[in-house]
């Protein structure tokens, strides 16, 4: 249309790389194919507008896990004027229903690693342990990082509590260990290096977590 503001339809047509004759029926009819279809109408009565509300949908709720051909040769056992022309109807009839109607479905979000993608960081608390030095109770934690895909784990012993610091030394034995660095690199919300911080001291260990990050 941009060139036809200043060509003729031939040239317009040619320009753009399709025949003077589709130039001249867009001409006529600026509408897109997809708003000239009409609906789609019915060809013939629905054979199951007396069967399916009244006879199919009271079987589908008395025996949920019934199969579709069970029904359809019960229908036709009780309507043999119907014909076996019903079937495909009838099944896509009933799945339909049980779309909406039928039992609740267990929903699976399947996750799918790939080789080198995902690093997971996180630590843990092992007081549980009871590890002592000489009487005295260890307070230490484990740094654990592992690849999601090949399962490759590497832990590095903390002594305190969680911080960047430990962060930033845990990751840094685990890549060193790893020979290389994946995509991405996971780990928990890590409130407990920042719960003690000022706003300042917080934006600086976003910045420099954000500058360790392999590219």
């Amino acid at each position: 249309m941009k060139f036809r503001q200043t060509n003729s339809p031939p040239v317009a047509a040619a320009k753009v790389s399709f025949s003077s004759s589709t130039a001249y029926r867009l001409e006529k009819d600026l509408r897109l194919p997809s708003q000239k279809k009409s609906p789609r109408q019915r060809r013939r009565p629905d054979p199951l507008a007396n069967v399916f509300d009244l006879e199919v949908v009271p079987m589908l709720k008395a025996a949920p896990g019934v199969r579709p051909v069970a029904i359809f040769e019960e229908i036709l056992r009780r309507h043999p004027e119907l014909g076996a022309g019903i079937r495909r109807t009838l099944e896509r009839r009933i799945r339909a229903w049980r779309a909406i109607h039928g039992e609740e479905q267990e929903v699976i979000f399947r996750q799918t690693h790939e080789v080198g993608q995902v690093g997971l960081s996180d630590f843990t608390d092992m007081g549980e342990l009871g590890v002592a030095i000489a009487g005295v109770p260890l307070d230490h934690r484990l740094y654990h990082f592992r690849l999601a895909y090949c399962g490759f784990e590497h832990a590095h012993v903390v002594l305190g509590g969680e911080s960047f610091v430990a962060l930033a030394e845990g990751l840094q034995n685990a890549l060193w260990s790893l020979g290389g660095a994946p995509r991405e690199h996971r780990t928990d919300s890590l409130s407990a290096a920042f719960c003690n911080l000022d706003r300042n001291a917080r934006d600086d260990l976003t910045r420099r977590y954000e500058d360790l990050r392999p590219l």
